[in-house]
């Protein structure tokens, strides 16, 4: 399973130009699920997203988690993020989970995320779907779990 995130002031997600859903300061999470991954991984991974310490202090250091600064997270399914561009010109997805799996996970890692008593927003799985964001600092990560 594999995320990349990225602290915004704010993201949305609009699809068929009709504006689906949006956060202001949080977390945009661009959500990969591989063939293997289970909801330990996802429970792990979620765990680690809303306490990763990446919102400043009061001395400008990152030393603050999602959790503290009482910010909203955007999950967007992305299977791209599993595609295997080492070999040739064209990313192969074979490490991409079935759909019908990714999606049950990507379920199940909304409603954890929804556990820790934060404003959750989504996108939709399988649609396409464009998202916008306003990515504060740059501060981007990829996470692997």
């Amino acid at each position: 399973m594999k995320a990349l995130i990225q602290r915004v002031k704010r993201a949305s997600v609009t699809i068929d130009s009709k504006l689906y859903s949006k956060i202001d300061e949080g977390m945009l999470v661009l959500l990969g699920v591989e063939k293997g991954d289970s909801v330990e991984n996802a429970d792990k991974l979620i765990d680690k997203l809303v306490k990763l310490r990446i919102y400043e202090d009061e001395n400008l250091k990152m030393n603050k988690s999602l959790l503290d600064v009482n910010g909203e997270m955007l999950i967007v399914s992305q299977f791209t993020l599993c595609g295997d561009c080492k070999k040739g010109t064209r990313p192969s997805f074979d490490k991409s989970a079935p759909p019908e799996i990714a999606n049950n996970l990507y379920e199940y890692f909304i409603n954890k995320a929804k556990s820790y008593n934060i404003s959750v927003k989504t996108g939709q799985f399988g649609a396409m779907m464009e998202v916008e964001l306003l990515n504060d600092g740059p501060v981007t990560f990829m996470i692997e779990k």
